[in-house]
């Protein structure tokens, strides 16, 4: 008699076992069937709400998966906390407003690189060459490195123009003590440099006033310290830096020769040389 109870409890769980392993066709035809009640109507109209719902947020969803590039945005592992430790003076210094409109920069490459020279370098290169460190902190990338390598080429080319160049009108002075230099035909042209050096040639004041007539100060990216004085914030060095770095992302992407041949054509017979 003491083990009734747990044979009725055991037999109850086999009960509801069975009830569970029923088939799903079984549990419809015991289920019972579609009302048109008010009730149903409104527990309807939540489901596609609910569907419409999901679906508005799966489409946010793969939007936001899809790759931006990278010129356009903050990558999100490079913000910071949200508020900042320094202290600004004048909150007016720290509203600055940049091109963020392809069709400007694409303008401003044609008119320094010839026709379809918004083609020579892809969409990111295009962007990251005009972009200065002082934008966005630096996080977008920016031109240093470019320019770096694109003020050797423009340095060597210059020189190279100096010396297959017309000698200049000035006359070397005599050595005051009767010497003469040694005489060789591939030392004939060392001569020039002692008259003419390339920094006469791409001086920056000259690059500034070119990068101005090409508009490439409106489609520069940069934050200037003194939005009420540009030449006091850097804007000479800064646009020399840009067509520095323009230069260097030619000759990486196509090469020495195409690079020197825009800097030729494009660069130093614009400055008279």
């Amino acid at each position: 008699m003491a083990l009734n109870p747990s044979r009725s409890a055991f037999s109850s769980t086999c009960k509801a076992l069975r009830q569970c392993r029923a088939s799903p066709a079984a549990v419809a035809g015991r289920s019972r069937p579609f009302s048109s009640s008010p009730a149903s109507r409104s527990d309807a109209f939540e489901d596609l709400t609910w569907s419409y719902q999901q679906q508005q947020i799966q489409q946010h969803q793969q939007q936001e998966q899809q790759p931006r590039p990278r010129w356009s945005h903050t990558p999100a592992k490079m913000k910071g906390p949200g508020f900042s430790i320094n202290i600004v003076k004048d909150p007016r210094r720290t509203i600055w407003k940049v091109n963020d409109n392809p069709e400007l920069l694409d303008a401003m490459y044609n008119r320094l690189l010839g026709p379809n020279g918004e083609n020579m370098l892809p969409e990111e290169v295009k962007w990251l060459a005009v972009t200065h460190k002082s934008f966005d902190q630096g996080r977008r990338g920016f031109n240093t490195r470019l320019a770096y390598f694109g003020r050797q080429v423009l340095a060597l080319e210059t020189t190279r123009s100096i010396l297959v160049g017309p000698a200049s009108s000035e006359t070397v002075p005599a050595d005051p003590h009767g010497r003469e230099p040694f005489q060789h035909p591939a030392l004939a042209n060392i001569d020039k440099l002692s008259t003419r050096q390339p920094q006469d040639v791409i001086d920056k004041d000259k690059m500034a006033m070119l990068a101005v007539k090409l508009g490439l100060h409106n489609v520069l990216r940069w934050k200037p310290r003194l939005p009420e004085n540009l030449e006091g914030s850097g804007l000479t060095v800064v646009l020399n830096t840009t067509i520095f770095a323009i230069i260097g992302a030619i000759s990486l992407q196509h090469g020495a020769e195409v690079a020197q041949r825009v800097v030729r054509d494009k660069i130093l017979k614009r400055l008279g040389a």
